[in-house]
């Protein structure tokens, strides 16, 4: 089972392992955007600093300064098997201990406006990977919910704190586990918070994450909010913006 898959008492067979000299970075800037990608490497950056590698190809690991700090900056992949496995892979390649992990997120609250920023606390474990990192449990804890709040708050970023719904098949999100779910207090669901997050806390590493309010679920038939997501969506740059300063606050 699934459930019984956590161990904590034999070697991994493989490990990442910091290299000697790996560039160090205040924190490291995760999008999923291809949008915000190309934006930032036309306007941020000052070059690359690394590379990871998987069999679909090359991800280039860009460096970013600013306020005398160096931030490393990359768009991984939808899903938490290989969102986990590429930053498992920058902690060879860099030191950073500090991760800003943002994107769109399906909205199941109608009262949370298209766009807006959430936060959040809890990640329910409807995916695998988090079993390989954490013993079982319904959910794992966002320990820096609270910092990430504080930040929009001090900011004055309109944005929400709650549960957060982590799932391996968005085709399989049915009514009656819309139903559970939204009951259960998640006002979002994506698929990567629960697997990067019990990674995190079994590496020692430090998670940082927030989501746009994108696609509504909670709505007698699917709402896509329009498909234009530059404005307000997870292309919005603007969201960026909100990840820089984050980096820059928590660093």
């Amino acid at each position: 089972m699934i459930t019984d898959t956590f161990d904590n008492l034999s070697p991994a067979i493989i490990n990442p392992m910091t290299k000697e000299n790996a560039p160090e970075v205040d924190a490291c800037i995760i999008t999923f955007s291809h949008e915000i990608e190309k934006n930032v490497v036309d306007n941020y950056v000052s070059g690359e600093i690394a590379s990871l590698w998987c069999a679909t190809g090359r991800t280039p690991v860009y460096l970013i300064e600013r306020n005398g700090k160096r931030f490393a900056f990359y768009k991984t992949y939808v899903g938490a098997p290989i969102t986990t496995g590429l930053i498992e892979d920058l902690t060879a390649e860099l030191k950073c201990r500090k991760f800003i992990l943002f994107g769109g997120a399906g909205c199941l609250n109608k009262e949370i406006a298209h766009g807006r920023v959430m936060v959040p606390t809890e990640a329910y474990r409807d995916e695998g990977t988090s079993y390989h990192y954490a013993p079982a449990s319904d959910y794992v804890s966002v320990p820096n919910a609270a910092t990430v709040a504080g930040f929009m708050e001090k900011n004055g970023i309109p944005y929400v704190t709650g549960k957060t719904w982590t799932t391996d098949s968005f085709y399989r999100e049915t009514r009656n586990n819309f139903e559970k779910r939204k009951a259960d207090g998640c006002i979002s669901v994506e698929m990567e918070c629960a697997g990067v997050q019990a990674m995190c806390l079994f590496r020692g590493l430090e998670l940082y994450p927030f989501f746009t309010s994108g696609d509504l679920l909670d709505a007698p038939e699917w709402d896509q909010r329009g498909m234009d997501y530059r404005t307000g969506g997870q292309h919005d740059v603007g969201h960026f913006d909100i990840a820089l300063a984050l980096a820059d606050y928590v660093s």
